[in-house]
């Protein structure tokens, strides 16, 4: 039960970052991890609202720890692609998105859209 309201508190910032309460959102945020720090939705909600921010250090850092709850989610290789870009290291981007775009195939390839048969008369 306590797991449903870290959940609904993260959705509950997301929802005021969604709305421009920046600061109510991390508050919010930053009480969920504290009770409970391997919630990768918190972490991954943190980075989008500090690279919105432009507090890329602290991007960087909430990122990671998303990163190393869940390496293989393609959202969290898409933004650190993005903070490394914005950090000027052209290498570590480019590698953070080719892993965003494998992960990506690989969800194809899990999910493949069924070929349009054209059926004859």
């Amino acid at each position: 039960m306590q797991l449903e309201k870290l959940n609904e508190q993260i959705e509950e910032a997301t929802l005021d970052f969604t709305l421009g309460d920046h600061g109510s959102a991390i508050e919010k945020l930053r009480k969920v991890l504290s009770i409970k720090e391997d919630l990768f939705d918190a972490w991954h909600a943190l980075t989008e609202i500090y690279y919105a921010e432009k507090e890329f250090e602290e991007a960087l850092s909430c990122a990671e720890s998303a990163h190393k709850i869940n390496p293989n989610d393609l959202h969290i290789n898409t933004s650190l692609s993005r903070i490394w870009l914005a950090h000027n290291d052209k290498e570590k981007a480019e590698y953070f998105g080719a892993q965003a775009r494998m992960l990506g195939w690989k969800e194809e390839l899990k999910n493949p859209e069924e070929d349009d048969v054209i059926e004859s008369s």
